[in-house]
């Protein structure tokens, strides 16, 4: 699990597990396809700052786990991601042209989820416990006897 980002005005985490597919689930990501492919995306993701935790390239699907710049939306990781190794994968494989008539060789749908350290449940309690403890920090000022 990666670290906690200190930038000079904030602290956070922002990792994100994406999944996306070919278009109509072709299960064309295998042998070369498939490591140019892995060169494209680490490529892509090098070059626009986006740290690589973690990928898999299946035959019909692909997964990456990434680490964003705060400044940078899960859409815009997605469109970097996915232009650039389509791109890349179409001037290699030209004869993917033939099955991808459109020019688009991904499915527009996509997969993402937030993954931090803490889950969801971890932060209603710590938000639950930390309301109940500051409505007893007002009740003791305002009723300084109980």
């Amino acid at each position: 699990m990666s670290e906690l980002m200190h930038l000079s005005r904030s602290v956070g985490q922002s990792n994100y597990h994406l999944i996306w597919k070919p278009k109509w689930c072709h299960p064309i990501l295998t042998g070369s396809v498939r490591r140019c492919c892995v060169a494209a995306l680490r490529r892509a993701a090098a070059r626009h700052g986006i740290r690589l935790l973690e990928m898999e390239v299946m035959p019909d699907h692909i997964h990456v786990f990434v680490e964003l710049k705060p400044s940078m939306s899960v859409s815009n990781a997605f469109q970097l991601l996915k232009g650039y190794s389509s791109r890349m994968l179409f001037e290699h494989f030209p004869n993917l042209r033939r099955r991808f008539r459109t020019g688009h060789l991904w499915s527009p749908g996509k997969f993402f989820r937030s993954v931090g350290a803490v889950t969801a449940d971890a932060i209603q309690r710590y938000i639950a416990e930390s309301n109940r403890g500051s409505r007893q920090q007002q009740q003791l000022t305002r009723y300084p006897g109980l």
